[in-house]
């Protein structure tokens, strides 16, 4: 049953209003405003039937006050005595769906009341209908489609900053952990975007693992440069939070920003820009931001950027350095292996490589990846092959020693397992010239 909150400063009013009402929804009241407003956080009712004029705070007043809390529309009906038409036309043009006077006849409410909520069912309904065509249904913001023909007419009009966001290392993500854990990453960068935005800006999903937001009335590099690393500290956090705290992917978001109108007012020309710009961080580091300016598009704003030895040791080195073993994608995998082979033959070093074959077990492969990268040394190296096979690269490992690494997979594989059914075949090769 919907429900309805009367609020007027007289008893008989509240009284008659609800026993008309009662017959079909169910009725709230209060005396005053204040009272209201701690009615509708607990209650949230449909509508609100306010007396437009009353003691301490008007329903004008109230009705601006739970609007500014909640920055959103709040349905309304106001009521009053008053036969002012500027009254009237305060009333509507504050938003409110009817205005009734009184005295008024029980009929008469009941029949008003019921055509408001119908308005209301109307409007939900195409609200409905509109996020369903609007919006990315994974993670909630724009879709691409409806991003640009926003920013579109934003561009024109808007002063502000436009930013392409996109995830660093984020297919390691889906070729380590899956791609249902690739999604629960994605929902929360999602929820991550929403939180350091206002309701005011702009922000939109126009590809798998890039993003577009606008920021109206941010002038300030510095509040960019901010933006850029609340996003970056927040992703990090949710990394963990969902892959584990041992998760050593070097996930993050690279920022290319461009002011708004200062390089111009049309979208697909300031996107260009922008792109330009997070191109430069993806050259420069990544987890940073760098923000265009015509003739000149300075280098990327990170703290691990620099022309120095020190500075680019920064940007080669590991970030958050965790124990257990280096997780790669399967090409850089392939990469390092072909270094190393390089290295076996000119200074005869000693490398195995491990191939896992494993049947059955859905998310148990996955979970067996987890404890193959935590059980291996950090001087190793893993990746997963295809759906159902893990590669591993043994670096510096004495034959001996080999058994003692295979059977510390396996014995931590049983603590870790779910029980379910995978069988797990082992072939190993040394790599010796």
């Amino acid at each position: 049953m919907k429900k309805i909150l009367i609020v007027d400063d007289a008893t008989f009013m509240r009284k008659l209003a609800s026993g008309v009402l009662s017959m079909k929804y169910r009725v709230l009241s209060a005396s005053s405003g204040q009272e209201a407003l701690r009615l509708y956080d607990e209650e949230q009712p449909t509508l609100i039937i306010s007396d437009l004029y009353m003691p301490d705070m008007t329903g004008l007043e109230l009705q601006r006050t739970l609007q500014d809390k909640y920055e959103r529309v709040v349905p309304f009906v106001f009521i009053t005595a008053d036969e002012r038409e500027e009254s009237e036309r305060r009333g509507l043009e504050a938003g409110a769906i009817d205005y009734i006077h009184k005295p008024f006849k029980p009929e008469v409410l009941l029949h008003r009341i019921d055509n408001a909520m119908r308005q209301i069912e109307n409007a939900e309904q195409i609200r409905g209908l509109r996020t369903v065509l609007e919006t990315d249904p994974m993670t909630g913001l724009l879709n691409k489609a409806f991003a640009q023909k926003t920013l579109m007419d934003v561009c024109q009009r808007e002063s502000g900053v436009l930013m392409m966001v996109d995830l660093d290392s984020f297919k390691l993500v889906n070729d380590l952990y899956g791609h249902a854990m690739g999604d629960k990453v994605l929902i929360r960068f999602g929820e991550i975007l929403r939180c350091i935005i206002r309701t005011s800006d702009v922000a939109g999903r126009i590809g798998g693992d890039e993003f577009i937001v606008f920021c109206r009335d941010v002038r300030d590099e510095e509040l960019i440069a901010q933006k850029s690393r609340q996003i970056n500290e927040m992703l990090l956090e949710a990394a963990k939070e969902l892959m584990g705290a041992d998760m050593n992917i070097p996930l993050g978001a690279s920022v290319g920003a461009v002011l708004v109108p200062d390089e111009g007012t049309d979208y697909a020309a300031l996107f260009e820009k922008a792109d330009k710009a997070l191109y430069q961080v993806k050259q420069n580091g990544k987890h940073g931001y760098a923000l265009f300016r015509e003739h000149t598009l300075p280098e990327q704003k990170s703290e691990s950027v620099s022309n120095t030895i020190d500075g680019i040791r920064m940007i080669l080195g590991e970030r958050n350095r965790q124990r257990g073993a280096y997780a790669l994608g399967f090409e850089h995998f392939r990469t390092v292996y072909r270094f190393l082979v390089r290295t076996i033959e000119n200074y005869h070093r000693k490398m195995e490589l491990v191939l896992y074959t494993l049947r059955g077990g859905g998310r148990a492969v996955e979970l067996f990846g987890e404890t193959l990268g935590k059980s291996l040394r950090r001087s190793d190296v893993y990746t997963k092959n295809g759906a159902n096979q893990y590669l591993v690269l043994l670096l510096e490992i004495q034959p001996n020693d080999i058994d003692i690494v295979l059977n510390r997979i396996r014995m931590n594989w049983e603590k870790d397992g779910t029980g379910e059914e995978l069988q797990i075949a082992c072939e190993t090769v040394p790599l010796e010239i």
